[in-house]
């Protein structure tokens, strides 16, 4: 196992004035045996550099260390690393076993260890009755846990994953999410996850790295970005649904949005032109005698909750509320007061998070 240490990457397409910059000099540290994921919406540049760690795609400044060694000019089969891509990429002629032991084989490693690893890798996965069947009579989740136990089988230092639940359904990805889980609990390999889904990012991260457009935007544990969000991307982008955002000016406790003026439980962190941000769950009371006039447009029924969705005078709102309490009727007013301590605020020009 290694730390990874990312220092100042860029990566450019092209050359001279028309080139094509898509990481823009991101910098984090790893630490050794730490599951980080990094999370954005397509096209932001994770793949890229995830894809940089790996060796798939060249740097175009900036330095990549895995352990002690500054990787940039090696080779990707000599990085010691194992990747997981989202296509299983299996050998259909090939069963379970031969597709697991087929690097090693590679490598000319015997083949009493290579029973030993695999035989190891398929009882991590619960693999061992599929052994001598062929990728066509497993399920996509099998497959899926056959591409891990490829990369297991090699014991590397780093495990790679370029969005590796994103070709199964909703029940698999759950259940795959706790594999993977149970796997770096048994395995402790440092491991880059990549996504576009904030849900496998938040229950599946030691740490974040919520990138947009090639930034970073925040890095921090789920905790950390899902409670106190750097900018208004990362307050938009993680959390469904996402956080309400309120642009409007301040003064004092009076804050001027949507055509009305709405009173903040406490001052905001200063005067001017404001975003106000609030989760859709923290509020105090949702149907109090006084409070901000929310006009109930749609309610939607998710099991255990339901989501209301309204507009506090022009500006749009949504509210999280127990699905075990009797719902507000569409088209009443209802009035909200807002959590002490929930509220977040942000600069209404940069987006920048405005710490009281």
């Amino acid at each position: 196992m290694a730390s990874i240490s990312l220092r100042k990457i860029v990566k450019r397409y092209g050359s001279g004035p028309k080139a094509n910059q898509v990481i823009h000099g991101i910098s984090a540290e790893i630490a050794d045996g730490e599951f980080i994921v990094i999370v954005g919406p397509s096209g932001c540049g994770k793949s890229t550099l995830l894809r940089m760690v790996a060796g798939l795609e060249e740097v175009s400044a900036g330095e990549i260390a895995i352990g002690a060694r500054i990787v940039n000019q090696v080779e990707p089969a000599d990085r010691d690393i194992a990747m997981v891509f989202q296509n299983y990429a299996l050998y259909p002629h090939m069963t379970v076993f031969d597709n697991m032991a087929y690097g090693l084989k590679i490598k000319k490693v015997a083949s009493a260890e290579i029973k030993t690893r695999v035989d190891r890798a398929a009882a991590i996965l619960e693999l061992g009755g599929l052994l001598q069947r062929r990728p066509r009579e497993l399920s996509g989740g099998q497959r899926q846990r056959v591409a891990m136990g490829r990369a297991i089988v090699r014991n590397p230092q780093v495990f790679l994953f370029d969005e590796p639940l994103s070709n199964l359904d909703a029940k698999l990805r759950a259940q795959t999410r706790l594999e993977i889980q149970k796997l770096h609990r048994e395995l402790g390999v440092t491991s880059l996850f990549v996504t576009h889904d904030q849900v496998e990012a938040m229950t599946l991260a030691q740490r974040m790295i919520v990138m947009n457009g090639g930034h970073v935007e925040q890095i921090g544990t789920p905790e950390e970005v899902y409670g106190r969000p750097a900018t208004t991307f990362v307050a938009s982008f993680i959390g469904s649904p996402p956080m309400n955002l309120l642009k409007g000016r301040v003064s004092g406790r009076d804050f001027m949005v949507g055509g009305i003026t709405l009173q903040l439980p406490a001052a905001a962190a200063r005067d001017g032109e404001l975003i106000i941000g609030l989760r859709p769950e923290h509020l105090a009371n949702w149907n109090a005698a006084e409070g901000w006039p929310f006009k109930v447009e749609m309610i939607e029924m998710l099991g255990a909750e339901r989501l209301v969705y309204g507009r506090l005078g022009d500006a749009v709102f949504t509210l999280r509320i127990d699905a075990s309490l009797r719902p507000p009727k569409v088209g009443a007013t209802l009035r909200l007061q807002p959590s002490a301590g929930q509220l977040h605020c942000f600069d209404a020009q940069t987006g920048q998070r405005i710490n009281a």
